[in-house]
């Protein structure tokens, strides 16, 4: 979503590290351009107006004359100011002493309402949880169905009522407690437009259930209309915060970047895909960084962890840096790594990524002919490729629907890389023997082989580099 705009603050971040000392004159020039990127992206004028009034407050005063590389103090002041105009802290759930914990969904029609309740509902259940759906939306047709479907999709079940929204809503509170239900999630009906039955009817639903959390969804495509949307539903309902939709779209952003400072309000979580999965609590200082061409660290080991598990990905490292690295290990990574998201977003998080690799698209089809490939394989020639010769690659071919010089690139690619890896072996060997040790002795002690560190986990800050990444030549990428 945000391309455009990082692209801009890439070019004007990059003209002032070659300016050396900066004057008053170079830090104005750039906030002008900051300004006119913020606005292109459909910010809020009176949030640009803030922002930018902040970082020059901060850049041209004594915070830049100490700074020994003020370039890099004017980055590091911008992305303390965008992470303030996002909300400076992620919001944390707290749950109802006495279950169940409510929480009401608003929003108008089309903003993906039904859809994020599932997303809402599967995430409770990560954290432990169980909750329930209600289906309290019974003015679109169909939509009580729709959310039966997803809820079904998620092991989450779903309740209502004929007899009206306020009754759904009312009755599902001793629903949960007779199922033992701790988590309700109330799914509300929308309009194309705000209109003043829609607010009566959320509002007394919301009397209703006395909500934990009333949290508006709202379509991050639309810009200005989110945030005024979201002023009017807040004037009725209080708002405690936002889940924003779509923010994988090709729009410019200006929804996320403004309803914090707005509405007053934080963005609570953020649907960053179309798939069930693609739901996540929304960190300012992490899209902050994302928006600046920083990539995001915390977030890519987030989804790794959540996708790998420690003792086996110990493994299979530990085989790679010996030089003993299949064909068999390379398609079971390359399904955890697809496992964790769309491989584009994920380029995305990378720092040091090549801006042209950041917006390419993913060939989703070559993927499938490098897995078609490896399938065509004997297990001996998935564990020995060596011995894969022009007969060999001609049936391989045949059998994946490929041409054989395909199959001779996958495999010169695999052995080039196991090649290279194994060379690396001397350096990563001790590490690698560490972790399994550690992984072992978390499995004796029941902790399912991952631990938890005490403390930050040290992220570094140098930019990640990857074999072939520079030239394009990851699998999968045009």
């Amino acid at each position: 979503m945000f391309d455009t705009l990082t692209s801009r603050f890439e070019t004007v971040f990059s003209r002032l590290r070659g300016r050396g000392r900066l004057s008053v004159e170079d830090v104005d020039a750039a906030l002008r351009e900051i300004r006119v990127a913020l606005l292109e992206a459909d910010v809020n004028l009176d949030v640009v107006t803030g922002l930018t009034g902040r970082i020059r407050q901060r850049a041209v005063g004594e915070e830049l004359s100490r700074a020994l590389n003020p370039a890099q103090q004017v980055v590091k002041i911008v992305l303390s100011e965008l992470t303030t105009s996002l909300g400076g802290e992620r919001l944390a759930v707290n749950y109802a002493s006495e279950p169940p914990t409510v929480v009401l969904l608003a929003g108008l029609q089309g903003s993906g309402k039904t859809t994020n309740a599932a997303k809402l509902a599967q995430w409770f259940l990560r954290q432990g949880r169980s909750p329930l759906l209600v289906g309290a939306d019974l003015q679109r047709p169909a939509a009580v169905e729709q959310l039966r479907t997803l809820g079904e999709r998620v092991g989450v079940p779903v309740f209502s009522h004929r007899r009206g929204p306020v009754k759904a809503a009312s009755a599902s509170l001793a629903e949960a407690t007779r199922t033992g239900r701790d988590v309700v999630i109330v799914d509300t009906a929308g309009r194309l437009a705000i209109d003043a039955e829609m607010m009566d009817q959320a509002r007394r639903i919301s009397k209703a259930v006395r909500p934990d959390y009333t949290f508006l969804v709202v379509d991050a495509t639309v810009g200005q209309d989110a945030v005024n949307s979201a002023k009017a539903f807040h004037d009725t309902l209080a708002l405690d915060g936002v889940i924003l939709t779509k923010l994988d779209g090709d729009a410019r952003g200006g929804a996320a970047l403004s309803v914090k400072e707005v509405v007053g309000r934080p963005i609570a979580f953020a649907s960053v895909g179309e798939k069930l999965e693609d739901f996540e609590p929304f960190h300012p200082d992490r899209l902050a960084s994302r928006i600046l061409g920083m990539g995001d660290v915390e977030t890519l080991i987030d989804k790794a962890e959540s996708a790998f598990e420690a003792e086996q990905a110990t493994e299979t490292a530990s085989r790679l840096l010996e030089g003993t690295f299949t064909f068999d290990d390379f398609l079971t990574t390359m399904q955890q790594v697809l496992g964790m998201g769309n491989l584009r977003s994920l380029i995305g998080m990378m720092p040091g990524v090549p801006r042209e690799l950041r917006g390419a698209e993913v060939d989703e089809g070559r993927i499938g002919r490098i897995t078609g490939m490896i399938h065509s394989m004997t297990p001996q020639e998935r564990a020995e490729p060596d011995i894969i010769d022009a007969s060999r690659r001609q049936r391989i071919a045949a059998g994946s629907g490929c041409r054989p010089s395909d199959v001779k690139a996958l495999v010169d690619q695999f052995k080039q890389m196991r090649s290279m890896m194994k060379g690396l072996g001397g350096l990563g060997g001790k590490r690698v023997a560490a972790s399994r040790a550690r992984s072992s002795a978390s499995k004796r002690r029941g902790t399912g082989g991952r631990t938890t560190p005490k403390g930050p986990v040290p992220v570094s800050k140098a930019p990640l580099t990857l074999p072939g990444l520079e030239k394009g030549e990851w699998p999968g990428l045009n």
